[in-house]
Parts: C-alpha cells; sequence; structure tokens
C-alpha cells in the first residue's frame, strides 16, 4: 500500500497522539536556527531544503525516529551519538520514542548541515 500524504502535516497525522508530539517537535528544533527553509516530502519522509539543496529529513517508525542529515551530518556528530548511546549509520541516526528528543543536538547538526550548503553555494 503506497502513502498519498503530500505535507509534512499529513504525514504526522498518520501517527498516534505521543509519536506525533515528538514529531512536531523535531519539525520546530528543524526551523529554530533557519526560518526560511522549505518543506516537502521526498523519499516518503518529511524534507527539508536550504537555499534549493536538501538539509535532513526525519521519519517517524514504531520505537524511534530516524533522522537523516546525509553522510557529512553524521560524521561530523558521530562522537555526540557515541555518548548519548544512540544507533547510527552512515546517513541516519535514531532517536528512540521513549525517550526526549535531543533538541540541542539536533539544531547543531541543523546548523552544521546550513553552513555546509552556504559553504559549497559560495
Amino acid at each position: 500500500m503506497e502513502n498519498t500524504f503530500k505535507t509534512i502535516d499529513e504525514y504526522i497525522l498518520m501517527f498516534p497522539m505521543d509519536v506525533q508530539g515528538k514529531l512536531l517537535e523535531l519539525r520546530k528544533a528543524i526551523h529554530t536556527p533557519i526560518s526560511d527553509l522549505e518543506e516537502y516530502i521526498g523519499y516518503q519522509m518529511p524534507a527539508f531544503k536550504y537555499w534549493g539543496k536538501p538539509l535532513v529529513y526525519f521519519a517517524g517508525y514504531k520505537k524511534h525516529i530516524g533522522f537523516y542529515p546525509g553522510a557529512e551530518g553524521i560524521k561530523s556528530f558521530e562522537k555526540d551519538f557515541k555518548e548519548r548511546n544512540y544507533k547510527f549509520s552512515k546517513g541516519a541516526v535514531q532517536f528512540p520514542i521513549n525517550e526526549k528528543l535531543p533538541i540541542d543536538l539536533i539544531i547543531r547538526i541543523v546548523t552544521f548541515r546550513a553552513l555546509a550548503i552556504e559553504q559549497k553555494k559560495s
């Protein structure tokens, strides 16, 4: 069965209320350091563009929220993920659904990604 959501709001509404709250909190954190982000659905996930370039994605799952800042975003914050015991791979990190979201870390990652995009365009 293919999902037909077209907006991040529609995506978030697919989840139970407690998960919706976390997804909304994550969305707000992504917007915190950069107000002029473009929201869209990419790869069937909520996604954000900055200066026309993909910035980050996220997705809800049964036991975690996947956050996708790309390989650079993961590599640069690997130490933080290890310290907090988060599962991560080359391009993604998992925030357990039953734990508080690391808002400070999310904001740092989003800021890092935005600066990387700005530097590539300069």
